[in-house]
């Protein structure tokens, strides 16, 4: 059996991935139905978004039952029909648990405010302040107060994300044994894998106050508890048994990390952070626009893997996801010229470092963000949200629309896109999101016919990293630090030396080999590259990884 080491794991956003029945989303068989593509790729665990019963006002990640799958997606025959042909293929399920919120529609929530006092405390319920306004000054990850007002009430809730989040009270040890027995009751159905949403802001403070220096976070973010809980529930679930965890870390540190994913520490597997993913973020906002700043990038890249390597953390490595516009044409040109270097020279970047890496669907034939024009064309409720914000703070509507063209989510949740046929294959009916205008020209059936496809190189990077003990396992050292385009590395385990090169400029760039390199072997290109020098001429967005 594989180590997460030696692993990649396929993220599918179920809603896009493929529909089997013509309802226009995505469902639990379509993933079935494509299990031998993702053999194909060579992947050995997929992790799902939520598919539980849900009132999708955040996509599913506001969950009304734990233990059930909502019709939307199948039956819980579908998902064990899932886990059966996937351990039929070596591929594992990886599922998503929101363990900080549920929905407001989740028999718990109902009963607190039906005031059942057992389920009461499973939340944060607080009195308004005396002039009615909300207890504190915490905002919402959403936008807006993190405080919603009962109707008829003087009391609020607290949701730190979407208003029908509500927050779960990890102080509370029936809030703790309820979950646990959720991540159990999902292990016995064969699960593999957990991914764990915005876990490490599960803990919050005994006393909740106003936050004069910011929007509550440093409160609650890696929380005076944090710790406690992860090892309890790991205590209490995963445990010893060869399960998967990777923690979903939000505003998080170096520090934390490594505790979080030290194999000592006894809490999790893996962790995502999202640090590389804000370095075109002017001033830390998301919602203006930026340019991408490479020194910040290779500095954070540098500064965490040197860290992770040197404490035994360990790094969930990604570019997209389903909360990211996607990295193609964000980090990178997405002029057609540049499509297969540039989206090849990414996924080369993170699948040689130390960690597991992960790849979001489409990612591995070049999918790019539609950035749709206008807004009815967006359902994400974050963009929705910022539609109105933005206006109010003085933007003009064509202002903000070019803004939620780069940054909304929606961007990497349009449908997988399978053939050129209509809706590119995801579904016969109408899709819940428009599909891509390019679909036509980027598709799962173009990659497979085409040798030299972004697909083909993927295949290559996940066979590389099963085979080579360095890859999987080797220290991190930065490289080439000197050159502003590029971001340079080697890897070394025992006699193995590995060092990986890729360049971030359109044009062409000239550098010196470090010493012992001009006579490696070739490990893998994204141009034809026969032969080595001590100096080398790398391509635009060449990728270069060169085996001592």
């Amino acid at each position: 059996m594989t180590t997460f080491a030696q692993k990649t794991i396929y993220q599918v956003y179920p809603k896009s991935f493929f529909d089997t029945n013509g309802d226009g989303i995505g469902d639990i068989p379509g993933i079935t139905a494509k299990l031998d593509y993702l053999q194909k790729l060579g992947i050995e665990m997929i992790w799902i978004n939520p598919f539980y019963p849900s009132p999708q006002n955040d996509n599913g990640y506001d969950i009304a039952d734990y233990t059930a799958v909502d019709p939307l997606f199948g039956t819980m025959d579908d998902v064990s029909t899932l886990i059966r042909e996937g351990k039929k293929r070596n591929i594992g399920i990886m599922i998503d648990l929101v363990l900080n919120h549920t929905s407001t529609e989740h028999p718990w929530f109902q009963k607190a405010l039906a005031g059942d006092p057992f389920y009461r405390d499973f939340y944060f319920f607080r009195e308004g302040k005396r002039d009615g306004t909300p207890p504190t000054n915490w905002e919402s990850k959403f936008g807006g107060n993190a405080w919603e007002k009962l109707p008829d009430s003087t009391e609020y809730y607290l949701h730190l994300y979407d208003v029908t989040q509500a927050d779960l009270n990890w102080a509370n040890p029936n809030v703790r044994d309820a979950l646990y027995d959720v991540v159990n009751f999902w292990i016995d159905k064969g699960v593999e894998g957990f991914r764990l949403d915005v876990l490490n802001v599960i803990s919050k403070p005994k006393f909740l106050e106003d936050d004069f220096e910011g929007d509550g976070r440093r409160f609650y973010t890696d929380g005076p508890k944090i710790h406690t809980y992860l090892k309890e529930l790991h205590e209490r679930t995963f445990g010893e048994k060869s399960i998967i965890t990777v923690g979903e870390m939000s505003s998080t540190d170096i520090a934390n990390c490594v505790r979080y994913s030290n194999p000592e520490e006894k809490e999790l597997s893996m962790v995502f952070h999202f640090h590389h993913l804000k370095v075109d973020y002017p001033n830390g906002e998301k919602w203006r626009l930026g340019e991408m700043n490479l020194a910040t990038l290779k500095s954070i890249f540098h500064t965490w893997q040197v860290a992770m390597s040197e404490e035994n953390g360990w790094d969930a490595l990604f570019w997209n996801n389903h909360d990211q516009p996607r990295a193609l044409g964000r980090f990178v040109s997405d002029a057609p010229e540049h499509n297969y270097h540039a989206a090849t020279l990414l996924a080369a970047t993170t699948h040689f470092m130390r960690g597991t890496p992960f790849v979001y669907m489409g990612e591995e034939i070049g999918m790019m963000n539609p950035k749709f024009p206008v807004i009815n064309d967006y359902v994400d409720i974050e963009t929705l949200n910022h539609f109105g914000i933005l206006q109010q703070q003085g933007f003009s509507e064509s202002e903000v629309m070019a803004i939620i063209k780069e940054r909304s989510r929606d961007n990497s949740r349009t449908p997988m896109q399978w053939d050129d046929t209509e809706n590119a294959g995801f579904t016969t009916g109408k899709p819940w999101l428009k599909v891509a205008e390019n679909a036509n020209e980027i598709n799962v059936q173009q990659a497979l016919q085409t040798k030299t496809s972004i697909f083909y190189f993927y295949q290559k990077l996940i066979a590389l990293r099963k085979d080579y003990p360095v890859i999987q396992n080797g220290d991190y050292t930065p490289a080439l630090t000197d050159e502003d385009s590029i971001i340079a590395y080697t890897r070394s385990l025992e006699d193995s030396k590995l060092l990986s090169i890729h360049n971030f400029a359109s044009e062409k760039q000239i550098l010196t080999l470090p010493s012992g390199f001009s006579n490696a072997k070739i490990l893998l290109s994204n141009y034809q590259r026969e032969e080595l020098n001590s100096t080398i001429e790398l391509s635009p967005y060449e990728t270069l990884t060169l085996l001592q």
